[in-house]
């Protein structure tokens, strides 16, 4: 089947919405407000907001048009769909949704989003959206910042959209560029509806920039990351794209490829209940945001500089092949095989731990140290313990993990004093659900020799992943570990 251009177009008339922002897993149906609640106890005065609706029942979608700013270049081999060069002087309201929400809404995120022009507005020929810190009568910190849809006015349907943008820097400040889909009743509610994340930062590292695909169920995904060798992604613009076609993204950083992926499903565990290349067959739209606290960059605190917690945006622009075959497939899932001596897992004769390949030493939220293979086992220094048990980890990805096999993983393992770590079997493209749970194991100066075993209860993986877990303790200890394996259980 070919699919072009105008059946994106006359796709978005034809369709209908049971749409909640985000693919948030609350069920509200009510009208919401920013304001129908403080934000902080005795404090909303700061906040001008309007009455935004949150449905839960189909609504027809208003009849589509194509934005097209004169200012933006042609791209070879590609109609031009919509753009906003934002050469204005305010937001441009036919494209754009300013979205209205409480603290706490997804993410136990920090902001209130309002309409306020103090969080979004268009100034020397760019969006900004900023993020504003106050204060109540009490002294007590409350945030408000922006965010803008694209929902009803500029859902597309495969295509390359690229958005020049700087990002801000600062604990707890969390700018994203995403994608959700116009009508999430097609397969139901986050993350079987699916989400498409171009570029997300954390402000206390903007050296580095994700890109990142959800769906399935339960909860998959799959992301990509590029980090500067030199500078920040907060010193500067960067183009951030992605070409999306039947069967494929692909996401750059100023053109260069960082993250490829073919390969999803949608449906129940265990059960693929939707033809590929479901859910990321069907309209979505663009959002844009500047978060402030939640999961994942943690909370604000004395070093973040809310005077220049701006996300800047330069251009946004969607291109489109004349036509896209539609008859693709899903790709067959290959495992790797076995070694020799039947072990799930690979060792080189001389391992270097930050290659990527087999065994690799990973470190993140604050963990310092470092990793080597020294006479057949592998020694783990650990400078700073960081926040999280994972912040000092020993992997091997990529393990084949098949549903209903049971597995016996064993080790040898020792420390300088004693101490704790943790070990597990994950599955990184399945938002890291554990196949093996997460195990405490006591450490002490004398080797010892540990066994568990596991069953595997879902779908088939080829990227499980086994993890020596040795960050999040009081403990920095050196740790030794030798003879690791991983066999199915006769």
């Amino acid at each position: 089947m070919k699919y072009s251009k105008l059946v994106s177009l006359l796709l978005v008339a034809a369709m209908s919405s049971s749409f909640i922002a985000g693919c948030s897993n609350q069920n509200t149906s009510e009208t919401t407000s920013a304001a129908s609640e403080s934000v902080v106890a005795g404090e909303t005065e700061s906040i001008e907001v309007q009455e935004t609706e949150v449905l839960s029942t189909p609504t027809p979608t208003p009849e589509p048009v194509r934005h097209i700013d004169p200012d933006t270049p042609e791209l070879e081999g590609y109609d031009l769909l919509w753009s906003d060069e934002f050469n204005g002087d305010s937001l441009d309201t036919s494209i754009w949704n300013q979205e209205v929400r409480q603290p706490g809404w997804t993410n136990n995120e920090l902001q209130a989003y309002t309409n306020s022009e103090e969080n979004v507005y268009v100034e020397d020929g760019r969006l900004v959206i900023r993020a504003i810190q106050n204060f109540n009568e009490d002294g007590e910190a409350y945030y408000t910042s922006g965010k803008i849809t694209g929902r009803g006015h500029t859902d597309f349907l495969y295509g390359r959209i690229e958005i020049s943008a700087k990002v801000p820097q600062g604990q707890g400040l969390w700018p994203a560029i995403w994608m959700m889909p116009y009508n999430e009743s097609i397969y139901g509610s986050w993350p079987r509806c699916g989400e498409i994340d171009i570029m997300e930062s954390l402000g206390h590292q903007t050296d580095i920039t994700y890109s990142t695909i959800h769906y399935g169920n339960p909860h998959a995904e799959q992301q990509g990351t590029l980090t500067l060798e030199d500078g920040l992604f907060s010193d500067d613009f960067h183009v951030y794209a992605l070409e999306w076609e039947p069967g494929e993204m692909r996401f750059f950083v100023d053109d260069i490829c960082i993250h490829t992926v073919n390969d999803w499903f949608t449906g129940s565990s265990l059960e693929n209940t939707r033809d590929y290349p479901a859910p990321f067959d069907q309209l979505f739209f663009l959002q844009l945001n500047l978060a402030v606290g939640g999961n994942w960059p943690g909370d604000p605190d004395e070093t973040t500089d809310f005077d220049n917690a701006t996300f800047e945006v330069d251009y946004v622009r969607c291109y489109q092949l004349p036509e896209y075959d539609t008859n693709v497939e899903r790709p067959p899932m290959t495992f790797r095989d076995l070694a020799d001596d039947g072990n799930l897992l690979w060792y080189e004769e001389e391992e270097n731990l930050y290659d990527e390949r087999l065994w690799t030493f990973l470190t993140t939220n604050g963990g310092v140290g470092s990793g080597v293979e020294q006479d057949g086992m592998f020694v783990i220094t650990t400078d700073e313990a960081g926040t999280d048990d994972y912040s000092i980890q020993l992997v091997q990805a990529d393990l084949p993990i098949m549903n209903g096999n049971s597995y016996t993983v064993t080790f040898e393992a020792c420390s300088d004093e004693d101490r704790t770590m943790v070990v597990d079997v994950s599955g990184p493209h399945a938002g890291y659900i554990r196949y093996m749970a997460d195990t405490t194991v006591d450490l002490s100066t004398s080797w010892q020799s540990y066994e568990y075993v596991f069953t595997m209860m879902e779908n088939d993986d080829n990227y499980g992943r086994i993890e020596f877990n040795i960050g999040g303790t009081d403990s920095t200890s050196t740790v030794r570990i030798r003879n690791v394996r991983i066999e199915i259980t006769e």
